[in-house]
């Protein structure tokens, strides 16, 4: 190709047709994916967060499951119980709700 202003446009041009189509290849890609899990951990907790914030802490894994162990959380495989979302967790101790906040998010994004 001459390399002059008309054959550098082409170029360009060419490009960008097969940026369009990786990217519209990507996107058909992804169409089998699961949704991504919200990062507001409000929206995921639902009523939890709230009941977590008034709880008195220090609190135990096993304390707040036996308290809010039925409590639904928005995971990637869909609601499940606190229950079962800390189930792989040892007796742990957290002082603060901020602290099983987070232990909590740790879980659901696995």
């Amino acid at each position: 190709m001459v390399d002059d202003k008309q054959g550098r446009d082409k170029q360009a041009d060419d490009e960008k047709q097969r940026q369009r189509k990786r990217e519209l290849e990507e996107a058909r890609n992804r169409t089998d994916e699961a949704e991504p899990v919200r990062d507001n951990p409000g929206e995921q907790l639902g009523d939890l967060d709230d009941a977590l914030g008034t709880h008195d802490y220090p609190a135990t894994t096993e304390e707040l499951v036996e308290t809010y162990g039925d409590y639904e959380i928005e995971t990637q495989g869909g609601r499940k119980p606190l229950s079962e979302v800390l189930a792989p967790t040892d007796d742990q101790t957290y002082g603060s709700a901020d602290d099983v906040r987070s232990r909590i998010q740790g879980l659901i994004h696995r």
